[in-house]
């Protein structure tokens, strides 16, 4: 093997599912005209997170089979959820921070980090009548008793290094993914270029489809990490701008649209430093269409490659 090889290696633990109950509920959030959100009961926090580590001293693993400095994977999976009983905090990010921290505190081998964490979305379940005559338990099955979700769910990303042998956050992203929305008027898209490759057919008003995700980065992380939470911006309301806009904004293109969106979160949370997107153009393919009535009309499932568009929003100052 030469010496002038250079490696870059990182192992960890993915996909650790955490089912924390009873976390401190969060409070205090500041409310945008799009969204109703005023915070959670956390009496489930539930979640999985993926740990990843990195530098020179696991090398010798690789090159040698040492695993004297190595952390097990499992090591890593019981050290997250020993750290989900101590838990103080409200949200996905305060916990990524405290695994951060306390991992590079607690492992010397570890000189730098990455946490991330996938909400498990669940919905509160309402049982009408259970346990209101007698009074027990049962009457506060709101608080308890939940159902699985499988729609769009928060993430987020935190990374850390060693400074002058303290951990320090690095960097971060937030962000909520997964979203499907549909609406069968208000969009078009118009005068793209034509040529011989060309067989789409411009639509002045469209149904438009479009799968999304959206992140955003925080000027300050101490807006970010505050347990007071009153600049902190939930994924719920990033979620509800995405759909209010989505809802009352007539579009030229899925462009102009994640355009008009990502402006709207700059305007209603001046913490931020930038918003992102990455949509996918999912719109149905016209089949038929009524003779007597122009709205009514039959579409079904395009060509299964999809358009892609990306953009990124940076506060100049």
């Amino acid at each position: 093997m030469s010496a002038e090889n250079t490696f870059a290696i990182s192992y960890g633990k993915m996909s650790v599912p955490v089912y924390r109950v009873y976390a401190r509920p969060l409070e205090g959030i500041t409310p945008v005209p799009e969204s109703s959100f005023r915070g959670r009961s956390n009496h489930l926090f539930a979640c999985e997170i993926d740990v990843e580590v990195s530098g020179e001293n696991f090398l010798p693993s690789y090159t040698q089979g040492d695993n004297s400095n190595v952390v097990a994977t499992d090591s890593m999976k019981n050290f997250v959820l020993q750290q989900a009983l101590s838990f103080q905090g409200s949200t996905l990010e305060e916990f990524l921070d405290l695994l951060g921290r306390r991992f590079l505190s607690t492992y010397a081998q570890m000189e730098r980090l990455r946490i991330s964490g996938r909400e498990i979305p669940f919905r509160t379940v309402q049982v009408a009548g259970a346990g209101h005559d007698s009074g027990d338990a049962g009457s506060h099955l709101s608080d308890v008793l939940y159902s699985r979700s499988h729609e769009d769910y928060a993430q987020a990303t935190l990374s850390f290094e060693r400074s002058e042998g303290e951990p320090m956050l690095t960097a971060h992203r937030c962000g909520r993914v997964g979203m499907e929305l549909f609406k069968i008027t208000g969009s078009a898209f118009t005068h793209f270029i034509r040529d011989e490759f060309t067989t789409l057919e411009e639509r002045v008003d469209r149904p438009l489809f479009i799968f999304t995700n959206v992140y955003w980065r925080y000027r300050d992380v101490e807006a970010l990490l505050s347990s007071e939470h009153t600049r902190y911006v939930a994924a719920e309301q990033m979620r509800d701008i995405v759909q209010t806009v989505f809802d009352e904004f007539v579009s030229e293109s899925i462009q102009h649209l994640v355009h008009e969106i990502g402006n709207r979160m700059l305007v209603r949370f001046p913490q931020l430093a930038e918003v992102s997107f990455e949509a996918q153009n999912r719109t149905r393919d016209l089949i038929v269409a009524a003779q007597d009535n122009e709205k009514v009309k039959v579409y079904s499932d395009p060509f299964s490659a999809y358009g892609l568009i990306q953009l990124t929003i940076s506060r100049n100052s």
